[in-house]
């Protein structure tokens, strides 16, 4: 064969493997969500990608085929179309034998570095970059190559099978998608200026309410604004300018003992049609919804939309009341945008190494917060109290401190048990470490 018959064979030959190459790639690379979206805009290649993907088993086994049969055939044409003419070349200045033996490496490097360029890496970052766009192109020729050799993948298709069933390996592709996708993919976005960071802390947010207790979001026991069946119209007067709310829990004797709840606004309308005020008149009073805290933000929002509320009572298992929810607290998480004045400064910044933390305050916003992953011992706690109660064993007494990692913890103030302020102070390593060692000494003595 000619050197120039050569040369026309070799390209040949490149433009197959390439071709080979941009199916390979581009095949394994193409997203499913971006070919179901072009295959319902009409793209009919687009659902016989989708199909390939779930059985693409006899792909590859063809890709594999023309991939080697190239490799093999521009191997033998490559070294006859230039170890001859490099040979001649070198003879001028070399013996023979070392200019053969010259001009066969020369000829194996050029006919390798033009496969590896040409034939292998440009198509494969083509096909990295366009996947979808290039499986589209490919799929109908490839599928023409799988009947033109369906032989020959029938064979080496089955063999791998059987090879894969035998190693208790499964050759079908999992496309099931995790919560953790999702976060990636969003994080990509933020990243790559798809999405504002906001944004997708908002969907890390829905994510969460799977996993978060509605004890971390409610209103506490002691902070609920509550009536009596029997108080007085005055009382009922005073406690609404002094504790504005949008909704009453209506108590028979004490908090425990829940009866329903009034509407501000039903009371604010008999004000202004001057009608007295009393809880003894059940026109008032609503069928009051009562959840366990035990339940996760998802399942309150659940239950919210079968009982067609946006405000609950929150009970233990001995029945007592701890506290009281509503839609805005539960949202509030997801939007970030919500919060009232009280929750905003249940985490102040002091300055770069120091944070302000109430102790009714969530343990998943403190750790927002400290940009931590988790704290010692999650899940015996949800709220800033309950983490130093756990690491203290004990109620915990001001000046009392605990440090994790870098990261100090120390109380200020305690009101009848109940921790108030927890100055929080990120350490240098070593002052962390001196910390440390001092409480290990405190604890031996």
């Amino acid at each position: 064969m000619s050197p120039a018959a050569s040369l026309v064979l070799i390209a040949l030959l490149v433009v197959a493997s390439a071709f080979f190459s941009l199916a390979e790639i581009s095949l394994a690379a193409a997203r499913r969500l971006r070919l179901r979206q072009m295959a319902d805009e009409g793209d009919a290649r687009a659902q016989q990608v989708l199909q390939t993907q779930e059985q693409p088993g006899d792909y590859f086994t063809v890709v594999q085929i023309g991939i080697n049969a190239v490799a093999i055939l521009g191997g033998i044409v490559g070294e006859g179309a230039f170890s001859g003419p490099i040979s001649e070349l070198l003879g001028s200045w070399l013996s023979a034998t070392t200019a053969a033996t010259l001009g066969f490496w020369i000829s194996f490097l050029l006919v390798t570095s033009f496969f590896i360029l040409f034939a292998d890496l440009l198509p494969r970052r083509l096909g990295m970059a366009h996947p979808e766009r290039i499986a589209v192109r490919v799929v109908g020729p490839m599928r023409w190559c799988m009947v033109v050799f369906r032989p020959l993948v029938w064979l080496y298709s089955r063999s791998a099978d059987r090879l894969l069933r035998a190693l208790g390996w499964s050759s079908q592709r999992d496309d099931r998608i995790t919560h953790e996708d999702i976060l990636a993919m969003t994080e990509a976005g933020t990243l790559a200026g798809v999405l504002a960071q906001r944004e997708q802390q908002v969907i890390v947010n829905l994510f969460e309410l799977d996993t978060r207790a509605v004890a971390s979001v409610m209103t506490l026991r002691e902070r609920v604004a509550y009536f009596l069946r029997d108080d007085p119209d005055e009382v009922i007067r005073v406690r609404i300018a002094a504790e504005p709310f949008s909704t009453y829990p209506v108590c028979e004797g004490d908090i425990d003992h829940v009866v329903g709840y009034v509407d501000a606004k039903d009371l604010f309308q008999r004000v202004l049609n001057n009608q007295p005020l009393s809880l003894r008149d059940d026109a008032l009073l609503r069928k009051v919804l009562i959840v366990p805290d035990r339940l996760t933000l998802a399942e309150v929002l659940e239950q919210f939309r079968q009982a067609h509320e946006d405000f609950a009572v929150i009970v233990n298992e001995y029945s007592r009341v701890v506290g009281v929810v509503t839609l805005n607290d539960v949202m509030s998480t997801v939007m970030g945008e919500l919060l009232g004045p009280a929750d905003e400064e249940q985490i102040v910044r002091r300055d770069a190494h120091s944070w302000l933390i109430d102790g009714v305050a969530p343990i998943e916003d403190v750790l927002h917060a400290l940009q931590l992953d988790e704290l010692p011992e999650a899940g015996e706690y949800e709220t800033m109290a309950g983490f130093l109660m756990v690491m203290l064993r004990r109620v915990p007494r001001r000046t009392d401190h605990v440090v994790v990692g870098n990261y100090k913890f120390e109380v200020l103030d305690v009101d009848s048990y109940r921790i108030d302020q927890v100055m929080v102070t990120r350490l240098e390593p070593a002052t962390a470490e001196e910390l440390a060692a001092q409480a290990f000494r405190a604890g031996s003595e």
